[in-house]
């Protein structure tokens, strides 16, 4: 093989590695399948791809892809989801109405217990969630809605109201205000009738 045809077999190499980098995030994991032997999957997400996620978008800011790597593993018998995220989304600021960069990097770890039991193992600082109620066990398989969960963590980061650390009312005037006529003050008229009374 010559060095160019080298240059272009690593060129689509690289290329295939890039797509697979931007390849979409599975929307459920199976338990069935993984939940003992583990699961990884690392690529980068579009903020929009998240529906719920992307109402809260502001149009008006590019929104770059969030590098993502989450983890289903084990931990003293008990199931953990973990993920970390890097990047910002933009939101619409509430007091200017302009873009204003939220950040999302974080490292996030979620236990999945069977049951309530488990919970009372569990560090008091420690997320988890109960698999009977998030699992979807319509299938032969056990699915955990992975893209879902990522989700859910993400807008709990997301503030209610996002604003710039110091900007101004956006204030918008629709049409001209009436001035007040000079002339007669309405009150005059009672003023008057007070005398006679």
């Amino acid at each position: 093989m010559s060095p160019s045809q080298t240059n272009s077999v690593s060129k689509a190499a690289t290329n295939d590695n890039q797509a697979s980098s931007l390849a979409r995030i599975p929307e459920y994991i199976s338990l069935t399948k993984w939940e003992d032997t583990g699961f990884e999957w690392q690529g980068e997400v579009n903020p929009k791809s998240f529906e719920r996620l992307a109402a809260s978008l502001t149009d008006e800011h590019q929104q770059a892809n969030l590098p993502l790597h989450t983890h289903l593993y084990r931990r003293n018998n008990v199931l953990h989801l973990s993920f970390e995220i890097k990047g910002e989304v933009w939101l619409t600021c509430q007091r200017c109405l302009q873009p204003v960069a939220t950040a999302l990097t974080d490292d996030y770890d979620i236990a999945l217990l069977d049951d309530e039991s488990q919970a009372s193992s569990m560090d008091e600082e420690q997320d988890y969630l109960l698999l009977e109620e998030i699992v979807d066990n319509q299938t032969p398989e056990r699915l955990l809605p992975l893209k879902k969960l990522i989700e859910d963590e993400l807008l709990l980061k997301m503030p209610l109201a996002p604003k710039h650390d110091d900007c101004e009312m956006s204030v918008e005037q629709f049409g001209e205000i009436p001035e007040e006529e000079e002339g007669e003050n309405p009150f005059a008229a009672l003023s008057a009738l007070k005398g006679k009374l």
